[in-house]
């Protein structure tokens, strides 16, 4: 869409300019400055006055971090060769260690783990603190690895090449400065990178658009380019699928965070691939592609349905003769969640009312594919987290919102799943049962949404509640021992199940419970139905007596804290408390901050005054009054989030200050988007939220 005239473009200047000028806050997005972090280390001491010397907190302190660093939570693994590697936080290793074993050595109750790198001494030895952020491998024998590592938490990374059989880094390995990098492996002297290389070569949104293929020993500057972008276009991916030696290079540019052209990038020659934009590209399966569908397409007379699973001969993207397999369709109640290709067959995790199940899609010798269940507990949430390429074995985490994370190994012959490892209990499970209903939006569609609560819960309206929901960017919010999205081990139950509280996940819309057009029917014009689904969740726990207005506290973060804040600005009358993390607020400046740009196709340009329009009519910065009845709010977020900017929590809350209203504020100085680098930082962070709720609920 394009400003239509000149007068349209002088109007919206004005609009922009006379925004800009009536923002008195709009200093609080010079991040670092001195004005800046005055003001927040002034606000953080205050927070910390209120609530830290509260005897509440102490509790609520000592309890999270005694569960975040419990030795029994379940270590999330990878497989690389003949060994299972994790990623590890507790006490001893605040910043965490990757570390590795045997699969003889997980099923034991207490394995032998070797200390692959350790990012504490890492941090000592550079003189500055560092947070793992992931580890790719040259297959098939995964020796070769590029490490990526944030000082400051965020997603900007510098990266260097490490040796696993060695475990060091290599003197004379690739090695790429900070910046937001993507890189994969070619053979063991070649990688494909995208960087920051210099001058128009990132994004308008802060990302690569330009993919080099580097040879070892020579200089960056000198690698092939192999793709340019786009400037306007969110980012160049490149990605090698490999099954069996037999990879698939296919370059991706984003057009939008829903939309991207593909490529095939083969004997140095880039080839244009016949898919639609918005579908996406699960794996490599015997040299064909696994794509999932986001939207309906009608290919070569024949019409696929959104959310199916297709296998594709690429040789017919490409324009040539090839076939097209459909493998799996959705229907009203069940979704494909996820896909994880191998060498035996298909594992495919659908959801069934927001409920997990997993699949074995195998092809038989008649030529047909046929569907193997494999049993797990219902009403939880099921993720393949590694899968053994020589034998098909796999294993797989289950867990529900009072079960804690389970770890199953999966024969690939027998198929029957194995216990090998379950997180002790963070809370008494026993006590509490999971209920989930149905409620209508203003529009008469149906909205799920889950309620955990004591066996014993009587429906008298005064029971302390607490609301997680997102319902953006098609995430799906399934059963979790965590009550949210991140890894926290069971931490709710403590904190508030055990001490009298409700909580309830929403599966609004926006989100990806129901597929895509579950999330499309909550884009851009039409983000109200989000709110409106979320407000719909809340009257019916007034109307089932669950709880009240007074009672009731909600939590949101990242697109959740503009859920929250948008409701919150809405309708303040339905809410006695509200948690706003890492958000985004201010919607007329969004795009123009940090990542903000690549967002703009799931909320619009506010720069297009068609798109304002329906912007402007829920921005909470915008919307925000004075003399209002808002609720107390906590807000959370971190200065080096390089993704959301904390300008939007800053502003928030200083002009809620202005106006006298009741707010909690706490940024951590690192920790990136997550809001945290060590379980000492969440667990504060956590202790500040649950004590927020329960001073204002009870």
């Amino acid at each position: 869409m394009k400003v239509k005239n000149y007068f349209q473009c002088i109007a919206l200047l004005f609009i922009i300019t006379q925004s800009n000028a009536e923002d008195k806050h709009l200093w609080l997005e010079d991040i670092e400055s001195d004005k800046s972090m005055n003001w927040v280390n002034k606000v953080n001491k205050t927070t910390s006055e209120k609530l830290t010397s509260n005897v509440l907190y102490n509790e609520l302190y000592s309890q999270a971090l005694t569960v975040l660093n419990g030795k029994s939570r379940l270590p999330s693994l990878s497989k690389r060769g003949n060994w299972l590697y994790n990623f590890w936080q507790d006490d001893v290793n605040p910043r965490g260690i990757y570390r590795r074993t045997t699969l003889e050595e997980i099923k034991k109750k207490e394995p032998k783990w070797v200390t692959v790198l350790d990012m504490d001494k890492y941090s000592i030895d550079h003189e500055k603190n560092y947070d793992y952020r992931g580890m790719t491998c040259l297959p098939p024998k995964e020796v070769d690895c590029l490490v990526a590592l944030s000082p400051s938490g965020g997603d900007a990374v510098e990266v260097s090449e490490f040796n696993l059989e060695k475990l060091e880094f290599k003197e004379k390995g690739f090695k790429l400065p900070l910046a937001k990098s993507q890189t994969a492996w070619i053979d063991k002297d070649t990688i494909y990178v995208a960087t920051d290389f210099g001058i128009n070569t990132m994004t308008d949104s802060g990302y690569p658009r330009i993919i080099k293929k580097w040879t070892r020993g020579t200089s960056l500057k000198d690698a092939i380019v192999v793709f340019s972008a786009e400037q306007k276009s969110i980012r160049a991916y490149i990605s090698r699928l490999d099954n069996n030696g037999s990879p698939i290079d296919i370059v991706s540019e984003s057009t939008s965070f829903w939309s991207s052209k593909k490529f095939q990038f083969n004997d140095n020659k880039m080839t244009n691939l016949t898919l639609p934009d918005s579908a996406s590209i699960s794996g490599n399966y015997q040299g064909r592609l696994v794509v999932s569908l986001k939207k309906d397409w009608d290919f070569n007379q024949v019409k696929y349905v959104q959310g199916e699973v297709l296998l594709i001969d690429l040789s017919l993207l490409r324009g040539e003769t090839g076939e097209i397999e459909s493998i799996i369709k959705p229907d009203n109640k069940t979704i494909i969640e996820s896909v994880n290709s191998t060498d035996f067959g298909l594992l495919i995790t659908v959801l069934e009312d927001v409920k997990a199940k997993l699949h074995l899609f195998t092809k038989k010798e008649n030529g047909k594919w046929a569907s193997q269940e494999i049993e797990f507990p219902d009403n939880g949430a099921i993720s393949v987290s590694s899968v053994d390429d020589k034998t098909g074995d796999f294993f797989v985490q289950f867990e529900s919102f009072i079960t804690p994370p389970s770890l199953y190994y999966v024969n690939s012959k027998t198929l029957k799943p194995e216990l090998i490892k379950q997180q002790d209990e963070s809370f008494n499970g026993s006590l509490f049962k999971v209920e989930q209903y149905f409620t209508e939006s203003n529009d008469g569609t149906k909205v799920p949404y889950f309620v955990v609560m004591n066996k014993n819960t009587v429906f008298n309206g005064k029971n302390p509640t607490h609301i997680f929901s997102y319902g953006g960017f098609r995430n799906s919010l399934t059963p979790s021992y965590s009550g949210s999205y991140e890894a926290l081990s069971g931490a709710y139950g403590k904190l508030w199940l055990e001490r009298g509280g409700v909580f309830v996940l929403a599966n609004i819309r926006g989100g990806g419970e129901y597929g895509p057009a579950w999330h499309a029917a909550a884009l851009l014009k039409n983000r109200h139905k989000s709110f409106e689904d979320f407000e719909a969740v809340a009257t019916d726990l007034f109307n089932k007596k669950i709880t009240s207005a007074k009672h009731l506290g909600i939590e949101g973060r990242s697109n959740g804290g503009l859920l929250v804040t948008a409701t919150m600005t809405r309708h303040p009358e339905l809410y006695g408390a509200v948690i706003c993390g890492a958000p985004l607020i201010d919607m007329q400046r969004y795009n123009k901050l940090l990542a903000g740009a690549s967002w703009m196709g799931e909320y619009g340009n506010p720069d297009i005054p068609e798109m304002w329009e329906y912007i402007k009519t829920y921005s909470p910065y915008q919307n925000l009054k004075e003399n209002s009845q808002y609720p107390p709010i906590f807000f959370y977020t971190s200065t080096h989030d390089d993704r959301v900017h904390p300008g939007h929590a800053r502003k928030m809350a200083a002009k809620m200050m202005d106006f006298g209203y009741q707010v909690d504020y706490y940024e951590n100085i690192e920790g990136g988007h997550h809001g945290f680098s060590t379980n000492e930082q969440l667990a504060h962070r956590l202790a500040l939220s649950y004590t927020h709720l329960w001073k204002n609920l009870k």
